[in-house]
């Protein structure tokens, strides 16, 4: 029987009555990783805030583990790593200071923040605040804070933004690391081979509203040769461009 992880019962959420997701019913088993994907406004960075606990649905359940944020919002939150899509660094604060800020947070040490930034490689920046940092190596920051301590669900927003190939291809392998682990993923993105490479199930977002849940091995035999590409053209109306 499938270890059920994360459960969405009929969720639903309104901003100023605007409907911006509208009734997920989802099941996630431990271990998966879930690439959900969309267009721009299609609701990804809004059901994933809900499953990280920084917004509450307006109605409907979410339950990680069994657990509901508003019964114990402190257990809820140490089951998960959150990469949000950006974030306002400190001004001044270097790489080591900020993650052994995050590290303690986490009842973690030093040892682990110099594995954590060893991993995203970010060892070498000295003095350097993250504040000034590119738009990757920010990206790497909060894609190694996420990972600290191991959490047995990792929720990242966009996390491959501004990543260079080698840094892409660096993440596909430290999310499958995590799968094979035993953590559950779910991240957004736009790159839809990212999705392709690290995902074993695809969910596709329009509008606030569920029109896909397919498993990798099926979407070549649901859409063709084209895989992930031609759904995305077919469900968001976009033509397919044939070379001449």
């Amino acid at each position: 029987m499938a270890d059920c992880f994360i459960h969405f019962d009929a969720v639903h959420k309104s901003i100023k009555c605007k409907p911006i997701i509208d009734e997920v019913h989802l099941q996630v088993n431990r271990g998966e990783v879930i690439a959900l994907c969309g267009g721009n406004g299609a609701g990804k960075s809004t059901l994933l805030r809900m499953l990280a606990g920084i917004l509450r649905p307006t109605s409907g359940t979410i339950t990680v583990d069994g657990l509901r944020w508003k019964q114990d919002r402190r257990k809820y939150a140490s089951l998960i790593g959150y990469m949000p899509d950006d974030y306002r660094f400190s001004a001044g604060l270097t790489a080591m200071e900020t993650m052994l800020f995050w590290a303690k947070l986490r009842g973690l040490g030093k040892e682990r923040t110099i594995e954590i930034l060893s991993l995203v490689g970010l060892s070498d920046t000295g003095s350097k605040p993250v504040a000034s940092f590119s738009k990757g190596m920010r990206q790497r920051m909060l894609f190694g804070q996420a990972l600290l301590a191991e959490p047995p669900l990792i929720i990242m927003d966009e996390p491959t933004n501004g990543l260079d190939p080698y840094w892409m291809e660096s993440f596909v392998t430290h999310v499958r690391q995590a799968a094979a682990c035993g953590q559950t993923v779910f991240f957004s993105t736009h790159q839809l081979p990212i999705a392709e490479a690290v995902a074993d199930r695809m969910i596709f977002l329009r509008d606030g509203q569920m029109v896909l849940d397919i498993m990798k091995s099926d979407i070549h035999q649901r859409f063709g040769v084209s895989g992930l590409q031609e759904a995305f053209n077919e469900l968001f109306g976009i033509p397919m461009i044939v070379p001449r």
